[in-house]
């Protein structure tokens, strides 16, 4: 039984079955069979599903998005925002997966010689349950724009998300078996990784679960995309727009009460500018509401689910224990619901726990460096490699953003995932891209043709 706990109460509100073994093997059989004719189909005829699907969600955005506000407790005026780019990524690969995918002539001994792109077949995409609708298109809208079909295991505690993306995709007319929920347990994914009609895998979550994941696709010698966790740096130099930087800054640590792999954990502060700057923060964080996600002036909801929330303040208090100053919250709150307060952690060193851990909460962690050298020492002093932030004048900035080990990096502006761009990790942060024209390639067979005579 799948079941979704509303986080602002603490009550049950939904309960799904998990799929059979029976059912499992109906939506595979379903997709294998549905992806030679959706690849036929050919660019327009998907991307007038994709459109559709589209102005579905921009349609109905309101009651998708308390989905997430009921099951995952994101505040209604993120959650709208979230369906929006959702339907956005659709539109986009709608627009520019032909492009794309166009066939690249590359000359040799051959009278032509091309890549073409290929779609691979059926993609499983494992999701979490930070961002159910938008993870679930930035996984979907290339995959089916290259015509591959797509099963879409979406986490166990957000299955009314997950029924409704799937609906969507039926109002919109896709083929039977082209799009599909399958709603299991994680224990059953396995069998389902390793199943052969599976070509390859699309997952994002935890380093844990990344690991196993990987190691049953490449068992099956089968590919796979992770996009794990991180412990982002943002670099504020003395030469920064401090107060922009603190605004920002205050943004990224808060979206979605915190629970964002890109969001920036680590705050490394130049130590001419570090007392002003945690002043800065500090200012901006204790203003922030904390309250019913369903509120409209709420900035912060409660965390996703209790285990969740007693891990983040196991780091909290294990980064206090250790020396660091706590100047806002870090205290366990009382009551209903699994809301955890605004915290600002000060003095900490890149050792300690909050620092070391991905803090998937609203906690700002501030460390001093001596300077730009020092600054990029400890920004890259971590077994993640997911994004980073740089906040100084434009050029040295970029100049920085060359030294450090990250997927993404920002230069004096907020770091966000972009259907134009592409996104991913390097470390423990995972490996593969998704989105912008290298995330459509990730899911195609790039395949030679060399046609002759040789040409001497």
């Amino acid at each position: 039984m799948l079941q979704a706990i509303d986080p602002t109460t603490g009550k049950l509100v939904r309960e799904v079955e998990s799929a059979s073994a029976a059912q499992v093997e109906r939506i595979l059989a379903a997709a294998d069979a549905a992806w030679r004719d959706w690849r036929d189909a050919g660019f327009q005829a998907r991307a007038e599903v994709l459109r559709r699907a589209a102005l579905l969600m921009r349609e109905d955005v309101e009651r998708l998005a308390f989905l997430m506000t009921e099951e995952m407790g994101k505040p209604r005026h993120e959650a709208v925002g979230e369906v929006t780019k959702a339907a956005w990524c659709a539109e986009h690969y709608a627009d520019h997966a032909q492009a794309y995918l166009e066939a690249q002539e590359i000359a040799s001994d051959a009278t032509r010689s091309y890549v073409r792109h290929e779609p691979l077949g059926v993609i499983l995409g494992i999701l979490p349950w930070n961002a159910p609708f938008w993870l679930a298109f930035r996984f979907a809208a290339p995959a089916l724009m290259a015509g591959n079909t797509c099963v879409m295991k979406h986490d166990s505690h957000v299955p009314g998300c997950a029924a409704a993306i799937a609906e969507v995709f039926e109002r919109a007319q896709a083929p039977a078996g082209v799009f599909s929920n399958l709603a299991v347990r994680t224990p059953q994914v396995e069998s389902v990784i390793r199943d052969p009609r599976i070509q390859a895998v699309s997952f994002t979550g935890s380093e844990r679960g990344g690991g196993a994941v990987a190691s049953a696709a490449a068992a099956e010698i089968k590919h796979a995309v992770l996009e794990l966790g991180g412990s982002d740096p943002a670099i504020v130099l003395a030469d920064a727009k401090l107060e922009e930087a603190a605004d920002t800054l205050t943004l990224s640590r808060i979206i979605n009460a915190g629970q964002s792999c890109i969001a920036a954990k680590r705050i490394i502060v130049e130590a001419s500018v570090y007392d002003r700057f945690t002043e800065l923060m500090r200012e901006r964080l204790e203003k922030l509401k904390v309250g019913d996600p369903r509120e409209r002036d709420t900035d912060i909801g409660p965390l996703a689910r209790e285990n969740l929330r007693d891990n983040l303040h196991r780091q909290v208090r294990e980064t206090i224990d250790a020396g660091a100053r706590c100047l806002l919250g870090g205290e366990m709150p009382s009551g209903a619901g699994f809301f955890y307060p605004v915290t600002l952690l000060a003095d900490v060193e890149n050792d300690m726990c909050a620092a070391r851990e991905e803090t998937f909460g609203p906690v700002a962690v501030l460390i001093r460096a001596d300077d730009e050298d020092h600054a990029v020492r400890i920004a890259n002093d971590s077994r993640y490699g997911l994004a980073a932030s740089v906040w100084s004048t434009a050029a040295r900035g970029e100049a920085i953003a060359a030294r450090l080990e990250a997927g993404q990096v920002a230069v004096n502006g907020i770091v966000k995932t972009d259907p134009r761009l592409p996104s991913g990790g390097i470390k423990r942060s995972g490996f593969g891209r998704e989105l912008g024209p290298h995330g459509i390639h990730e899911f195609v067979n790039a395949k030679q043709i060399w046609i002759g005579p040789k040409v001497e």
